[in-house]
Order: structure tokens, then sequence, then C-alpha cells
């Protein structure tokens, strides 16, 4: 990416490309290196993790696959966990 110097007032800022030619030069890069990029853009959106949450997320996943592996959890299959999610969805419109 190229960088060009643009004087505003007293203070200088660099100023990128625009979005546009920025979004064309990264599509235009090969695939392994655009998911590189794209997993960097999406790890700098996450904020610090909070380690209670990240604590009980565990808790609940690990709770979840006892019962699987007990055999206490109700399992639905896809079609049907889809049809459950769609008609949740189409009720909140």
């Amino acid at each position: 990416m190229r960088l060009r110097f643009v004087p505003v007032g007293v203070r200088r800022y660099y100023h990128a490309m625009s979005s546009n030619k920025l979004r064309a030069e990264v599509l235009a890069l090969p695939a392994e290196e655009r998911a590189e990029l794209a997993h960097a853009l999406l790890e700098s959106l996450h904020e610090e993790a909070d380690p209670r949450a990240e604590a009980a997320w565990i808790e609940e996943l690990d709770r979840r696959a006892q019962a699987v592996a007990d055999g206490t959890a109700k399992l639905v299959d896809w079609e049907e966990a889809r049809e459950r999610i769609t008609a949740r969805l189409k009720a909140r419109r």
C-alpha cells in the first residue's frame, strides 16, 4: 500500500489510498495471501476477551459435551434445527 504525505493545518497525516483501490489490489492477491489478510483483519476487530466469559463458555461447552456423551442431551438432526432457526428468524421480522 502506498501512502501519500498530506499536510493538514499545522499537523501532517499520512493518507492511505482510497478503499476502492485498496479493495481492488487486495482482491488481486493470491488466495492464500487474501486469506491471511482476512484473518488479520478479523483478529483486529476482536477486543481483549473477558476471562470470566471465556471460562463460562468453556464450562458450558464441557457441560454440553458431557450431556452428549452421557446420552442425556436431546439431539436433533440438521433439517429440524434449520427449520426451527428459520421459524424463529421469520417470527422476529
